[in-house]
């Protein structure tokens, strides 16, 4: 990590460290005090998009993991993201399950499913395995409409509320505040996965499979870990979803929302704990900018597209970024960082 003038590493527990001075200390809480603060002054809508918000960054974290960090392209991630939100709907709608209980089992059937549909990776990459993770989208789609008498098909699956003894989580501040906890938990947990030797690995395979293989790196085994830990992330982010909204529906993880996400990573910057929240929110909020704009297009074009412009602006967004920006916001936020360390000398 880059370091203020007269900031020196005197352990390795101190190189290791996330935080190291008192600035980045005191912008920390400062930003912690706003986020958990946002309810005491923000309407229903401000806290839907930011609940929206976190959800999404919890799945995107589990995205960068497998492909920003192992280099393993996934474009079904909004499908494991269904196997974790059935997964916690059943064990709570049919079985009375506690949310409590239902999301763990969530979590590990979403990375059970991503090791079974990772295994391609072990002899495809590239174009082929894009295509193996396609398909797991539509596979496990598929089948959550046949079995319909427990995931209710095309119709759907009413889903209880989070619960703690009386007091159930149905306000929207509530709601909000359960699911930042969980968004902060997982950023911490995805900086810290890609710190330990796991983490290493992913890295070194994501540089050169073959030198890592060289190094004594198991491949097999941490490319099949990598889609586990990647999966469980997307499980939690779509047990949370549903339970948000009490229901379950094939509608809330359509395969669009499969490239978005890889399109977060990019506008973001991949293999960047940082670049998820950057990509995320600066998707997210173009969405809610083009809400805005939409209706006053439409009277100057016409209104076929304007409803068009949500895609269109993602689309040139993301087209943007990989022409003039590859490596994302995280790095050009970097660079900002390294001038105002460096100035008055920055050139």
């Amino acid at each position: 990590m880059a370091l203020p003038s007269g900031t020196f590493n005197q352990s390795y527990a101190q190189d290791m460290a996330i935080f190291r001075t008192k600035t980045q200390w005191i912008l920390l809480f400062a930003f912690l005090a706003f986020l958990f603060t946002c309810p005491l002054y923000s309407g229903d809508r401000i806290l839907t998009i930011l609940t929206i918000i976190g959800i999404t960054v919890i799945s995107v974290h589990g995205l960068n993991i497998l492909t920003g960090y192992c280099n393993q392209i996934s474009i079904g991630h909004a499908g494991f993201m269904a196997v974790g939100a059935y997964t916690s709907g059943m064990l709570t709608a049919h079985l009375g399950w506690s949310f409590w209980a239902a999301l763990p089992c969530a979590a590990l059937m979403a990375g059970l499913v991503g090791i079974l549909f990772g295994l391609p990776s072990l002899k495809v990459k590239g174009f082929y395995l894009i295509m193996a993770t396609i398909a797991a989208q539509f596979i496990i789609i598929w089948f959550i409409l046949q079995f319909r008498n427990i995931t209710g098909g095309g119709d759907g699956l009413a889903v209880p509320r989070p619960e703690i003894g009386d007091f159930v989580f149905k306000s929207k501040a509530s709601y909000f505040y359960l699911v930042m906890i969980f968004a902060c938990l997982a950023t911490f947990a995805a900086t810290n996965i890609v710190r330990t030797r796991a983490g290493r690995a992913f890295i070194a395979i994501r540089d050169n499979e073959l030198a890592a293989e060289v190094m004594g790196v198991n491949l097999w085994a941490y490319k099949l870990l990598a889609f586990f830990i990647g999966c469980v992330f997307a499980g939690v982010a779509g047990a949370l979803l549903v339970h948000y909204v009490a229901f379950a529906t094939v509608d809330q993880f359509p395969f669009m929302n499969s490239v978005w996400y890889l399109g977060m990573l990019i506008v973001g910057g991949m293999g960047s704990t940082a670049g998820v929240i950057f990509g995320v929110v600066s998707l997210k909020l173009l969405d809610e900018l083009v809400v805005i704009v939409g209706p006053m297009l439409a009277v100057v074009v016409s209104p076929q597209a304007a409803a068009s412009l949500s895609l269109i602006m993602r689309g040139l967004i993301i087209i943007i970024f990989l022409i003039f920006e590859p490596r994302g916001l995280a790095h050009r936020w970097q660079m900002v960082k390294a001038y105002y360390r460096l100035w008055p000398f920055s050139h």
